[in-house]
């Protein structure tokens, strides 16, 4: 099997792509073909792409020359530049699909695209800078610094809108990839809930092929997906509806040792890809490598590190942006001040007792939202509790004031714990900050949650928040602080901006 035909993706990161929300699946036929499917759709994407940033890369270099030089320079030094020019532009193009930006396997979902780009064009004009200095090409540094950042905003600028559209036709069961999914019932139905709840895995998952015996069909949610074959026949299954690729949730316990290697070798010549579901389902990409020696493939696992040069970048941008939050909100927080004064009697700032980093306790502020008494109030409704696991929650709360409904529905009874961030109790972006009576049910992983500074928002918060499952909250708090990068922080600290324009599950 060449590495061409198979790839791996983690269960979790299929979870977890850029805007998680459920989707129409479960009124598509089973079996039904999307619009455009597999790797019709795939190059008909690709074409638009291509297009797209040709346009964007042309317009980019012809604005940076008329910047720098406008219209009356000298026409040598005109067509010199215009040469130069299209230099620029066809190894910029020429970069970025050398560096497959516009793969199917990254377009639409996650980071490795927007990735992609920006890499791709640094090499770009990192070559074209030493192919001149070698040269002795004299080039106006205006003319080709400029270029590269504002090429850069246009090109992501794009990706991100056609991911948009690609979005929305997803929704309606358009531009996805067919596929069957392998292996024993409780991994293929984990597999399937993975896919079917998020867009983000564009995948439509059309069949199944369960290890053993039992051949009743995989039921997840309102979804039922029938099983097509049994594990030895997956390859004739895959022609007769059409996949576009296979996904192994786990060897087939029946099967030989050698099942995962023979159905890649089955799969040639049908167009499917062999995808492989790893077990390591809290562990994200960046984390897994892979060194093969003599024909064996190693796979490498970083260990989470939670100190370190990563932890003071997040530390620093924790500072600037709490900061220059607190200076340009503070006429904004004012308002609310005076708005929960006037609605209900009590302090302005409700201060909690909370579990941080380690386990050490901090006062997280809030802008109060309930009535006076809120806390001798609980026990009496305790036997209302709608939370999940050790959550408290009631989603019409008796003790909530009529400012606090607003407040806790836009989360801007929240603001005040940017003074939190600032003096270092909290971050920005990491787990839920958890009640210290919370913290005493805790089983020994879910501590784990301790290892890094609560956040003001984080996984939980832009993923369902009191509408998840306290198994489900747990799990992303753990990916959370084991995968946590300078720019997933920035990627949900932009998805936040977005929940708070569609609120859900805030009460």
């Amino acid at each position: 099997m060449t590495e061409a035909k198979s790839k791996l993706v983690a269960p979790a990161a299929l979870s977890l792509g850029l805007g998680v929300r459920p989707v129409g699946r479960a009124a598509r036929a089973v079996g039904a073909p999307a619009v455009a499917p597999g790797t019709a759709w795939a190059r008909r994407y690709r074409a638009k792409l291509v297009v797209t940033d040709f346009v964007i890369i042309v317009v980019t270099v012809g604005a940076s020359y008329f910047a720098r030089f406008g219209l009356g320079e000298d026409i040598a030094i005109t067509a010199d530049y215009w040469l130069l020019s299209a230099l620029i532009v066809l190894t910029w193009v020429a970069s970025l699909a050398a560096y497959h930006t516009r793969d199917a396997r990254v377009v639409g979902v996650g980071l490795s695209e927007y990735k992609r780009v920006v890499h791709a064009s640094i090499l770009a004009f990192g070559l074209l800078a030493v192919l001149f200095l070698i040269l002795k090409i004299d080039i106006a540094r205006g003319f080709f610094v400029v270029a590269l950042p504002v090429g850069l905003v246009g090109l992501t600028g794009s990706r991100w809108l056609w991911r948009q559209w690609l979005t929305k036709q997803r929704e309606f069961g358009n531009y996805l990839s067919r596929v069957i999914v392998v292996g024993g019932r409780k991994e293929v139905e984990y597999v399937v809930g993975q896919i079917e709840r998020k867009w983000g895995a564009a995948y439509n998952v059309v069949g199944t092929a369960i290890d053993g015996n039992e051949r009743g069909p995989v039921r997840v949610g309102n979804r039922t997906v029938p099983v097509v074959a049994d594990v030895l026949h997956v390859a004739r299954a895959t022609a007769l509806v059409g996949a576009d690729a296979v996904i192994v949730a786990g060897k087939p316990a029946s099967a030989p040792e050698t099942y995962i290697r023979d159905l890649g070798w089955d799969l040639e010549g049908t167009g499917a890809e062999l995808v492989l579901a790893s077990g390591l389902t809290n562990i994200a990409g960046p984390r897994i490598h892979f060194r093969p020696v003599e024909g064996l493939p190693l796979m490498h696992v970083e260990l989470p590190q939670y100190e370190g040069a990563k932890h003071i970048m997040k530390r620093a941008l924790d500072v600037t942006v709490s900061g220059l939050a607190l200076l340009f909100l503070l006429p904004v927080m004012a308002v609310i001040a005076a708005l929960v004064k006037a609605d209900s009697p009590g302090p302005v700032i409700f201060r909690q007792e909370r579990v941080g980093r380690n386990g050490q306790t901090f006062h997280m502020l809030k802008f109060r939202s309930m009535v006076e008494t809120a806390e001798d109030d609980l026990a009496g409704l305790l036997d209302r509790n709608e939370g999940a696991g050790l959550l408290f929650k009631i989603k019409h709360d008796p003790r909530v004031t009529r400012v606090g409904q607003v407040l806790r529905k836009y989360s801007l009874d929240e603001l005040p714990q940017l003074w939190n961030i600032l003096v270092g109790d909290m971050s920005l972006v990491g787990p839920r900050p958890p009640l210290p009576r919370e913290v005493e049910g805790y089983e020994g992983h879910v501590k784990r949650r301790l290892f890094i500074k609560p956040g003001l928002t984080g996984m939980w918060q832009v993923n369902g928040r009191s509408n998840l499952s306290w198994e489900e909250s747990v799990r992303l708090d753990l990916y959370y602080v084991e995968n946590w990068s300078i720019t997933g922080d920035l990627v949900i600290m932009w998805r936040t901006f977005r929940v708070l324009t569609r609120p859900e599950g805030a009460y």
